[in-house]
């Protein structure tokens, strides 16, 4: 009896002992698969925070290679509008478009306005890389707030020159062709026919023409019959 129940105790020890470790391994098990998962989760989280940075990033790259401006909070600001049809806007020499193009302002730039024309309808701006570091922009394509001065407009450009010809030079190149002149008709002299006077012989003024041919005849005749007579 003491023997079974010593058997029996010891028994018991194992299985306690063995279900211990196997409860430990299956706690690991479940704490390792929570991390895991935990890890991957946010594994997954980053990557999409990033990809959507990433695409909601859009970078403004001029189209020409004229210097841009930044804005100041000096002064008025203008902003270009955010017009589709007009992405980007020229810059002017002076108050109109015949005056040479100094650069150029895309949609949302900004910059420091100095002046206006009398009627308002073009801004003069800073713009460093223009002439003197200044440049006029259509009032229509900007949106600004406050009171600008009446500045003055600078000298209407110089027209362009044109290319002519030196009339001197071109005139050695023409050539000018005289007229041809036209043969004159002159009226020939009358042709003179000669007239030769029909002169009658001695025959026909005495003997008629017929009365010569008849006595031919008759004469053949004498003669014929007289050969025929002869060689009979």
């Amino acid at each position: 009896m003491f023997r079974r129940a010593v058997q029996m105790k010891y028994s018991k020890i194992n299985f306690e002992k063995n279900n211990m470790g196997f409860y430990f391994v299956k706690n690991v098990h479940k704490s390792l698969e929570k991390n895991v998962s935990k890890q991957f989760i946010l594994l997954i989280i980053t990557a999409i925070y990033i990809l959507i940075n990433n695409n909601s990033v859009i970078a403004q790259i001029p189209t020409l290679s004229i210097p841009t401006v930044t804005g100041t909070d000096q002064g008025v600001v203008v902003t270009v509008k955010n017009d589709p049809a007009n992405p980007q806007i020229n810059l002017r020499a002076g108050p109109g478009t015949e005056y040479d193009k100094v650069g150029t302002m895309v949609i949302g730039q900004k910059a420091v306005a100095k002046g206006r024309t009398e009627g308002g309808t073009w801004l003069l701006i800073e713009y460093p890389g223009a002439p003197g570091g200044y440049a006029w922009v259509y009032s229509t394509y900007v949106d600004y707030l406050g009171d600008l001065p009446i500045v003055t407009i600078p000298n209407t450009p110089t027209p362009r020159v044109t290319n002519t010809i030196d009339p001197t030079l071109a005139a050695q190149f023409i050539i000018t062709v005289e007229p041809t002149r036209l043969p004159t008709f002159t009226q020939p002299a009358p042709l003179a026919i000669p007239t030769f006077p029909q002169s009658r012989s001695t025959y026909e003024s005495s003997v008629p023409m017929g009365l010569i041919i008849v006595s031919c005849a008759i004469l053949g005749i004498i003669i014929g019959l007289f050969t025929l007579a002869q060689k009979r």
